[in-house]
């Protein structure tokens, strides 16, 4: 069975294809898969928490955020090219990434804390509810996987990557690209756009775990499974966070 492509280059066609089986025991499903995400989410939440009790204590968090980016960075991409690893790395991609969003999550609730003290409240309900709607709109066929549905929404994300890579690069030679980071009605309207791209992400990433599983992948692709989808949930709450914060610095 051919399967469709995400996005999300952790949930790709070829990863999947590369790993299915003809073993109807022992194979993919999606209940397995979204168990493994909730208990990933709560591995995410453990260290998100320990990393904002820290900032409230009065410790550096700067190691936690760092460490946890950087090191996530590099266990998703063993998980990416090391597939059957991915029951034992998913998990410490979730607490290397919870230590990474709590630390964020700290600075902006401190840097708001009078104009928007309830911008991470906000943030992690908006990401909650658009999460569920996106699941809920694909249960229902109401947004369909198209070739051009697909094809839009990949060269979108990847566009939206390689933007991202040269804002970096440019920021080492103290070149800042001012809309990405300020509440200009261009940068609100970067920013909504860049949401939309990651809440659609979640639409290919449901399909390619619902077809993983029709295909017969094996069991150990619902931890990559999961893996992947906690990625685009990730990106799509620090989107949040970040277009929240352009509107309150608006006030």
């Amino acid at each position: 069975m051919e399967l469709f492509k995400s996005g999300n280059p952790t949930l790709s066609e070829k990863m999947f294809k590369s790993t299915l089986t003809l073993d109807s025991e022992d194979v993919m499903t999606v209940r397995g898969t979204l168990n493994k995400f909730g208990f990933l989410f709560l591995m995410v939440m453990a260290t998100a928490f320990f990393s904002w009790y820290s900032f409230g204590k009065g410790v550096d968090v700067t190691p936690y955020m760092w460490g946890g980016a950087i090191g996530g960075l590099i266990v998703a991409l063993v998980i990416v090219f090391k597939k059957t690893w991915a029951p034992f790395l998913a998990p410490a991609y979730a607490l290397l990434e919870g230590l990474f969003v709590g630390a964020i999550s700290a600075f902006y609730n401190h840097a708001f804390e009078t104009t928007a003290p309830f911008i991470i409240t906000q943030a992690v309900g908006l990401t909650f509810g658009v999460a569920i709607a996106m699941f809920i709109l694909y249960n229902m066929r109401i947004i369909r996987a198209t070739e051009t549905f697909k094809s839009v929404i990949i060269t979108a994300t990847a566009g939206i990557a390689i933007f991202y890579l040269i804002s970096i690069v440019l920021r080492f030679f103290s070149i800042d690209i001012p809309f990405i980071h300020q509440g200009s009605t261009f940068g609100i309207i970067f920013s909504l756009f860049v949401v939309a791209i990651a809440a659609l992400n979640l639409i290919l990433d449901f399909d390619m775990i619902e077809r993983g599983s029709e295909a017969g992948a094996p069991k150990y692709m619902e931890w990559y499974g999961a893996f992947g989808l906690l990625v685009t949930i990730v990106w799509l709450y620090l989107e949040i966070l970040r277009l929240l914060a352009k509107l309150n610095s608006r006030k």
